[in-house]
C-alpha cells in the first residue's frame, strides 16, 4: 500500500487480509482502511469484511459478518481514543 501523501486531497488506503485454516473450516478476514484530512484533523473510515467455509459457515454468514464487524467497531473505536489521548 502507498503511505505516502502526494496532497492533502488524496486519501491514503491500505487493505489488510488474514487466513486461517484448520479441519475442515476456512476462515478469510479484513479490512480496508482511508485515512483523509479534514481540517486540521485525519478521518479514519474502514469497511471490514469476512468470509468462512466448513462447518464453521454452519453458524451462518451473517452472524459471522455480525460479529466481525462489531469487532472493527470495537477495536477503531479504542484505537481513535488512544491516538486523540496521545495528540491531546
Amino acid at each position: 500500500a502507498d503511505h505516502s501523501d502526494k496532497s492533502a486531497k488524496s486519501p491514503v488506503t491500505d487493505a489488510g487480509t488474514k487466513m486461517g485454516h484448520g479441519g475442515a473450516n476456512i476462515a478469510k478476514g479484513g479490512a480496508d482502511v482511508t485515512l483523509s484530512k479534514k481540517g486540521n484533523g485525519t478521518i479514519l473510515s474502514y469497511k471490514a469484511k469476512a468470509e468462512i467455509g466448513g462447518k464453521l459457515a454452519q453458524l451462518g454468514s451473517r452472524l459471522i459478518q455480525s460479529t466481525a464487524k462489531k469487532l472493527a467497531a470495537k477495536f477503531f473505536k479504542s484505537f481513535s481514543e488512544v491516538v486523540v489521548e496521545e495528540t491531546a
